[in-house]
């Protein structure tokens, strides 16, 4: 399958692409909300010839943080304009950088959407974070001399071997991509392989080890747990969790309580349509909370859900260890250095392949157990429970891993400056 065709299902797709966005907002309604920016109208106030910068969802927004901020001081003069794919990622786009970027929906990678977004648009470079990658886009870049940045690239075996089975599609796109900065050796050899330019690929590696926790925000979770005279209650939180993995963090809680009956767990469902059915699935068998009811937990609280935007690092900071999910569902896990970088010990499940070497590292420095079942969580948290001593080999591991991968950002931001005078 060529471009041509590509696009030519693309357009064939539409209506079911924006039928299934209609029916996302039956659970999440500000999927109805400026439909209009994702066929790429209603951008008139977006100011041209700036840089623009792609981040998928909340993830991505919060790893490109800091490289946004860093471009933000070397180009003050320069509108810099954020793109993501859903509300989640729009809204904390919002609180991470208010006014100082302009903000839209990714339009549709249709010939004629990527056409009449970039002629509004008329960037001076395009960066996208890790690998959301849309062929018409990058074409129509390529062909109006815009150079292209993937950045924070990262390729699991899973994603290239898709891409390979489209490789007159994708071979052109990573052909034509005018720097790659991956995190990887294993996966700068996946892009050259796929059709990448082996002198426009360089190792940099992960700039989320280059995250930065103000202090202001373990000293405000510190004050928190003061007012909930839980100081000293065991308390761990189960982030990003998916359906099927809810079940399996509730039953460790269970047997958690039969050892600790003052036990606290923050559970932080990973999409916010999800917020509503975990909460109720939680309240049948736990005495449970929402966090956007803002009531302060008890001695009689067992479980806090948190369903509030853009306060994940807040409730990792509440917590004394950390479940990151996605992990124990074969989604391929979620960032695990957030927690990291919070000084918290952290336990997984086995499906780790989107933060494969990552997790390779802290678990080589005993920074990150795994875990593949209920029982498993639930012994891995009475042990850590039990013994400060691991908690802190934990988090002394993790805090070497952290030292030592960074400088990924200044190396970053380097090459994108290289491109903008090119």
């Amino acid at each position: 399958m060529n471009r041509f065709l590509y696009s030519v299902l693309f357009y064939m797709a539409l209506p079911v692409i924006t039928g299934r966005l209609l029916w996302r907002a039956r659970k999440a309604p500000a999927y109805k909300q400026r439909i209009a920016e994702r066929f790429a109208f209603k951008l008139k106030n977006l100011k041209p010839h700036g840089i623009w910068i792609h981040a998928v969802s909340v993830g991505e927004s919060i790893a490109a943080a800091p490289m946004i901020n860093a471009l933000l001081q070397d180009h003050p003069d320069l509108p810099i304009t954020i793109t993501c794919m859903t509300p989640t990622g729009s809204e904390r786009i919002k609180s991470l950088f208010g006014d100082r970027v302009q903000h839209c929906y990714m339009p549709y990678d249709a010939p004629c959407i990527a056409k009449r977004f970039l002629k509004k648009l008329q960037p001076k470079v395009a960066i996208i974070m890790e690998t959301e990658l849309w062929p018409n886009h990058i074409f129509y870049c390529h062909q109006r001399g815009i150079p292209v940045v993937l950045a924070n690239a990262r390729l699991s075996e899973r994603s290239a071997k898709g891409y390979a089975k489209f490789h007159k599609v994708t071979r052109p796109m990573f052909a034509s991509i005018n720097w790659i900065a991956v995190q990887t050796q294993l996966e700068a050899d996946r892009f050259i392989e796929l059709g990448a330019q082996p002198e426009n690929v360089a190792v940099i590696g992960s700039i989320k080890f280059d995250i930065n926790i103000e202090s202001t925000l373990t000293k405000n979770a510190e004050e928190l747990r003061k007012k909930w005279q839980s100081t000293d209650r065991p308390t761990w939180i189960a982030a990003s969790t998916h359906a099927g993995e809810d079940e399996i963090v509730l039953e460790a809680h269970r047997q958690l309580l039969a050892q600790y009956r003052d036990g606290l767990l923050i559970i932080v469902p990973r999409h916010p349509e999800r917020f509503k059915e975990v909460f109720e699935l939680t309240a049948k068998h736990f005495n449970t909370i929402k966090r956007s009811d803002n009531t302060w937990v008890t001695n009689q609280t067992q479980v806090l859900v948190g369903d509030t935007m853009g306060e994940l690092l807040f409730l990792y900071a509440l917590a004394d260890i950390a479940f990151v999910g996605g992990s124990l569902v074969d989604n391929g896990g979620h960032n695990v250095l957030e927690p990291v970088a919070l000084h918290k010990p952290v336990i997984c499940g086995p499906h780790l392949y989107n933060f494969q070497e990552i997790t390779n590292q802290l678990r080589e420095a005993h920074a990150l157990a795994v875990v593949n079942n209920s029982q498993e969580l639930f012994l891995q948290l009475k042990r850590l429970f039990e013994n400060h001593d691991l908690i802190e080999e934990m988090v002394q591991g993790g805090n070497q891993i952290m030292q030592h991968n960074q400088g990924a950002l200044e190396r970053l931001v380097q090459g994108i400056n290289q491109q903008l005078v090119s």
